[in-house]
Formats: structure tokens, C-alpha cells, sequence
């Protein structure tokens, strides 16, 4: 299947990172308009995974690693959630000895070993022109690299954090948002029945946005966010002070993965880290519910209140897309072949402003993207901060 016999062009697709709702339609919509301007279009399967673990020989078995896709895959898979090309969390330039493909294993040795070599010959092998990653700030450095390395890059924005510097919009970000109101309304009857405090953690490792739209649609009372650390005491009287104004006399509160405690560090599931050097997240949501029920008789006549702690985690990113999520990925698919057919790369697509358009790849790496906590969060009321909506972009808070 390498060398494949070229027309216009070969085009390569990946997708990295967490998986999201909104993958599949994206990598529908570059294929399908590549095959009809008569580019071909090969899958890398499993990321950055498959790009290093490419057997060079034309004999060998790489179905594991590539496939060339057609209009009838895609279309199949194009409507639903997750990404039928699979996804990893590898790093081909910082790859642990034990991680090493086997066929490379005897010409890399370290305990921390660059293939980036071997990723620019696979791509060469594969005969790909342009290669397009679709993933978070993670994923999309690395796409960069292989920009200054001279591969033709254009980048597709993906996370539910949404927290990829130089667009509004990451793929995915809708779905997450949808998905956590809904699930938090589903869990006031719960809530409502036994008059507690109902303590929801979702997914947002250094940027808050899942929690504050959310909050800020009204399903939840009160956010706390990595970009701001919060004191215990005044949460816990917000929340109590919520709880007695609602006539089912309980509160809710979403609480960001990455939110951290006034003095304190954020919490860790486990201390192995990933090839981009994030250890799991996971367990501030129990903290904050238990220290809430200790504190609780403070600001309740000496009455201890009851949590429900309840993690959203993969229930979230789980599912089909939602519209803007099947909207959003066609749009990109289609702005990055309107590139190649001009001949440009090094870019990366976006929505600015309610507007489709490309920045340089650059910018993934060239800053983070955070809440703006003093434009947008009400750090006494530990909520979203808004004023007016006159002239402001659809997800408000996203617009850098």
C-alpha cells in the first residue's frame, strides 16, 4: 500500500489525544472532498502511534498502523461519536525506551528516544503531501515540529477543554457542554429529594470553560476553575446559602478537574505521567464534596448538609456529536482542502469570531488559552461574570 500511485496528491489524517464527539464528521468531510478534487486520502491509525510504528517495506503488514480511506468508510462512520482511526497519547519525540516499536527497538536505545526521523521517512514512504492532525495542543506541537521539519501541516483544533490558543472553537467543546447540562439537570431529582449539595466534577485540566458555560446557562449555581484557587470557607457559604433560596432546598456546583484550593496544588488520580507529561487528573471533586459536608454546619446552625458526588468524566465525550459538533468539523474538514488547493500549509483552522478562517500553525505553542478571570469570573461569587451579550461572540468566554 506505500508509494500508492499518486493523482493530485496524497493526504494523510490522524487524529490525537482524547477522543470526542465531532472526529469522525471531521475526517468524513476532509475525505470526501479530497477524493472528489482526485487527492487520495490515507488514514494513520492510532495518532502519533501509527506514525512511528510504520514498517518501511512494502511486504509488510502496517494495517495496524494505515489505511487508505474511501467515501463509503467515512460516510459510515461519519455520523457517529469517538474516532474509527483509534487515538493514543504518544509523543514521537520523547518515546520511553519500552515504548519503541519493535522493528526499531536496536537503533534506539535511550530511555527517552526521538523518532521524529523515522516519522518524517514513514510520511515520505506513504507518499503524503500534506498531512492533517486533528487534536488538542498536545497532538497539534507536535504537528508543528513536523512543520519546521518540512512537512506540509495544516492543523484541525480539537478538546473539549477547548483550550487550543488562536480559535473560539476546539471540536468537541459543544457536545461536552451539552452533555454536562443535561446530565446535571437529570441529577437534580437526586439532589432535590435528599436536600443535598450536589458536587460535580467535569473535565478541564488548566482552562475552565466546561464548567463556566454550563454555570452559566444555568445548570449549576456555583463554578470553581484552575485559573482561580478558591477558598473552602466562602464556597461552602455560597453553596449553603444557595440551598436554603431553592424551594427543593439543595444547591449545585461544578468543579474543573484542574480547580485547586486557596494554598493548595492540583490532585492527581495517579503520579505516572503521559508522553506529554500530564499525570491523570482526578479526585478534587471528592475533596471538595468532602470538606463541603465538614464545613457545611458553620453557615447551617450546626447542621451538617449531605453531598452527591458524582464524576461526569467519559459520559461526556461519549456519544454522537450534537450539531455544532457535526457542523463545525465539516466546515474545518473543508477549510483545510480549500488550503491545499491554494497550496498553503503551515496553518491551522478556526472560528474567530463566529468566522471561519486559518493562523499560522505557530500559535499552538506560542501562548496557552485560559478564562479570562477578571473579564469573566466573579471571584466572590465563585460564578461566570457577564454583563451584556450585545456584540459578543457565540461561546462568550472563548474568544481570545
Amino acid at each position: 500500500m506505500a508509494h500508492v500511485k499518486k493523482k493530485k496528491g496524497v493526504i494523510g489524517i490522524l487524529t490525537g489525544g482524547g477522543d470526542v464527539p465531532g472526529l469522525n464528521p471531521a475526517i468524513r468531510a476532509v475525505t470526501i472532498r479530497a477524493l472528489r478534487e482526485g487527492f487520495q486520502v490515507i488514514g494513520i491509525r492510532r495518532g502519533w502511534a501509527g506514525a512511528i510504528d510504520i514498517k518501511r517495506d512494502k511486504k509488510a503488514d502496517n494495517k495496524n498502523n494505515f489505511q487508505v480511506l474511501t467515501e463509503e468508510i467515512v460516510s459510515r462512520a461519519g455520523r457517529t461519536g469517538g474516532t474509527f482511526l483509534h487515538t493514543s497519547r504518544t509523543l514521537p519525540s520523547r518515546v520511553p525506551k519500552n515504548s519503541v516499536p519493535r522493528h526499531l527497538k536496536s537503533k534506539y536505545k535511550d530511555e527517552i528516544n526521538d523518532l521524529t526521523p523515522e516519522v518524517v521517512k514513514n510520511m515520505d514512504f506513504l507518499g503524503i503531501d500534506y498531512l492533517i492532525p486533528i487534536g488538542g495542543d498536545d497532538t497539534l506541537s507536535y504537528g508543528v515540529t513536523l512543520y519546521q521539519e518540512g512537512l506540509k501541516v495544516i492543523a484541525i483544533p480539537k478538546t473539549m477543554d477547548n483550550d487550543v490558543p488562536g480559535t473560539d472553537y476546539c471540536i468537541g467543546f459543544s457536545t461536552c457542554v451539552t452533555r454536562t447540562i443535561m446530565m446535571t439537570n437529570s441529577l437534580r431529582t437526586s439532589a432535590g429529594s435528599h436536600e443535598r449539595i450536589m458536587v460535580l466534577e467535569v473535565f478541564g485540566r488548566y482552562a475552565g470553560f466546561t464548567a463556566m458555560l454550563p454555570t452559566m446557562a444555568g445548570a449549576a449555581n456555583r463554578c470553581v476553575i484552575p485559573e482561580y484557587k478558591f477558598d473552602i470557607g466562602r464556597f461552602t457559604e455560597l453553596l449553603i446559602e444557595d440551598r436554603k433560596k431553592n424551594p427543593s432546598n439543595y444547591s449545585v456546583v461544578l468543579v474543573s478537574e484542574g480547580a485547586m484550593f486557596e494554598g493548595g496544588e492540583m490532585v492527581f488520580k495517579e503520579q505516572t505521567k503521559d508522553a506529554f507529561g500530564h499525570a491523570k487528573l482526578g479526585g478534587i471533586g471528592d475533596l471538595v464534596s468532602a470538606k463541603l459536608k465538614e464545613l457545611s454546619p458553620r453557615y447551617n446552625n450546626g447542621i451538617a448538609v449531605n453531598t452527591i458526588n458524582q464524576k461526569l468524566g467519559y459520559l461526556v465525550r461519549g456519544g454522537d456529536p450534537d450539531a455544532i459538533d457535526s457542523i463545525v468539523p465539516t466546515a474545518y474538514g473543508n477549510l483545510a482542502l480549500d488550503l491545499i488547493l491554494k497550496g498553503i500549509h503551515g496553518r491551522l483552522v478556526v472560528l474567530k469570531n463566529g468566522r471561519y478562517d486559518d493562523v499560522p500553525v505557530g500559535v499552538v505553542t506560542s501562548s496557552k488559552k485560559n478564562v479570562n478571570v477578571e473579564k469573566y469570573y466573579d471571584t466572590d461569587r465563585l460564578r461566570p461574570l457577564y454583563k451584556s451579550f450585545e456584540m459578543q461572540p457565540l461561546f462568550i468566554m472563548t474568544s481570545e
